[in-house]
């Protein structure tokens, strides 16, 4: 797997990392295990919905990425 992530999961300024309450708190589909806050994602763009369920991103890179073939990601998180 690529890193397509426009910045490192550590100095990313989207906000999408910040801490938060484990049930705002999610993983990103594209790059596996980088923790994700579903509220400062939704707040900054960082989400997809597919299949009736909503994925979150860690960085503006990963959406790209989703879109480009969904069911991998979304099977990734099942």
């Amino acid at each position: 797997m690529t890193n397509d992530c426009e910045a490192p999961v550590n100095s990313c300024s989207s906000g999408a990392h910040s801490a938060g309450t484990s049930a705002d708190m999610t993983t990103c589909p594209v790059m596996a295990g980088s923790p994700v806050n579903k509220t400062a994602a939704e707040a900054v763009g960082l989400y997809r919905d597919y299949e009736g369920e909503r994925y979150h991103f860690c960085c503006a890179g990963c959406g790209p990425a989703f879109d480009a073939d969904p069911a991998r990601y979304a099977a990734s998180t099942a």
